[in-house]
C-alpha cells in the first residue's frame, strides 16, 4: 500500500514538474504585443510571406519571433516577401532589441514609433521601399549599435538627432536621396566603427567633426555632391582603412598627407580628374584598391 502511494507522489510529482516545464516553454506572451505582431501580419500580407504564421499556433512556432521571459525580444523576417508598409503599432513590443525587416518589399514611411522601442540594439530596413523622411525620434533610441536602410527611397535632411546613439557602431544609409549637409552631430558618434552614405544627394563640406571619431574603419561618401577639402581633422583617423570618397565635387586632398598611408586598404578618389587637372596632391597609399567602382555592401543574412 506505502509503495503504491510513494508511487502516485512520484507521478504527481512528474506531472506537475512537467507543467512548471511546458509554461516556462510556451510562456504566455501578453495580449498586447500579439496584437502588434497580428498588425505587422495584416499590414504587410501574411498570407503570402515565403514563410507564414499559423496564427492559430503558439506564438514561440511563429517564423523569426523570438520569445524571452515571455516577451518578444527578436523579429527577423529577413527576405520573406513582406509586402505592404510598417504599422505604428510596432512600438508596442517594449522588450524588442533585435528587428530584421531587410530584404522585403515594404514601401511607405518608417513608423515613428520605432522610437519607442528602448531596448532595441538592431534595426536593420535595407533593401525595401521606404520612403519619406527619417524620422527626427530615432535619436532616442540610446541603446541602438546597428542602423541600416541602405537601398530605400528615403528623402530630406539626415536628421542631427541621430547624433544622440552613443553606442552606434553601424550606420548605413546609403543608395537613398537624401539630401543637404552630412550633420556635423554625427561626430558625437564616439563608438561609430563604420559610416556609410554612399549614393545620395549631400552636398557642402565634409564635416571635421568626422574627425573625432576615433573606432572609425570604414567611411564610405563616395556619388554625392560634397565639396570642399578634406577636412585636416581627418589626421585624427587612426583607424580608418577603407575610405571611399569618388564621385563629389572636392577640390584638395591636401590634408590626407598627416594620415598613415600604410593603414589603407581601401582608398578610392577621382583619380581621373587627378590626371586632368592635377590638382590632388600626390598621396602614396600600400595596399590600396583606386578605382572608381561603386561600392558594394557586405550583406550578412
Amino acid at each position: 500500500m506505502k509503495i503504491k502511494k510513494l508511487q502516485a507522489s512520484c507521478s504527481l510529482a512528474i506531472v506537475v514538474c512537467c507543467m512548471i516545464f511546458g509554461s516556462a516553454l510556451y510562456a504566455v506572451v501578453p495580449k498586447s504585443e500579439k496584437n502588434v505582431l497580428l498588425s505587422l501580419y495584416h499590414s504587410t500580407g501574411g498570407e503570402n510571406w515565403n514563410n507564414t504564421w499559423d496564427l492559430n499556433a503558439d506564438i514561440s512556432t511563429w517564423h523569426g519571433v523570438t520569445i524571452k521571459k515571455g516577451h518578444v525580444v527578436e523579429i527577423n523576417l529577413f527576405r520573406n516577401n513582406l509586402v505592404g508598409s510598417l504599422p505604428e503599432e510596432i512600438g508596442g513590443l517594449k522588450h524588442l532589441v533585435h528587428l530584421n525587416l531587410a530584404f522585403n518589399v515594404i514601401g511607405g514611411e518608417i513608423p515613428k514609433s520605432i522610437a519607442e522601442l528602448k531596448k532595441l540594439e538592431v534595426l536593420q530596413l535595407e533593401m525595401n521601399r521606404l520612403e519619406g523622411e527619417i524620422p527626427s525620434e530615432l535619436g532616442n533610441l540610446q541603446a541602438l549599435v546597428k542602423l541600416t536602410a541602405f537601398n530605400n527611397f528615403l528623402s530630406g535632411r539626415i536628421p542631427e538627432s541621430l547624433g544622440n546613439m552613443q553606442k552606434l557602431k553601424e550606420l548605413n544609409l546609403s543608395s537613398n536621396n537624401l539630401t543637404g549637409r552630412i550633420p556635423n552631430s554625427l561626430g558625437e558618434l564616439s563608438q561609430l566603427e563604420s559610416l556609410g552614405l554612399f549614393e545620395n544627394k549631400l552636398y557642402g563640406a565634409i564635416p571635421g567633426e568626422l574627425g573625432k571619431l576615433g573606432q572609425l574603419k570604414e567611411l564610405v561618401l563616395a556619388n554625392n555632391e560634397l565639396g570642399g577639402e578634406i577636412p585636416k581633422e581627418f589626421g585624427q583617423l587612426a583607424s580608418l582603412q577603407i575610405l571611399q570618397i569618388q564621385n563629389n565635387n572636392i577640390f584638395s586632398f591636401d590634408n590626407m598627407g598627416q594620415l598613415n598611408s600604410g593603414q589603407f586598404l581601401v582608398f578610392d578618389y577621382d583619380k581621373v580628374e587627378e590626371k586632368k587637372e592635377n590638382k590632388y596632391r600626390d598621396f602614396d597609399v600600400i595596399r590600396t584598391r583606386m578605382a572608381d567602382t561603386k561600392f558594394e555592401d557586405e550583406i550578412e543574412e
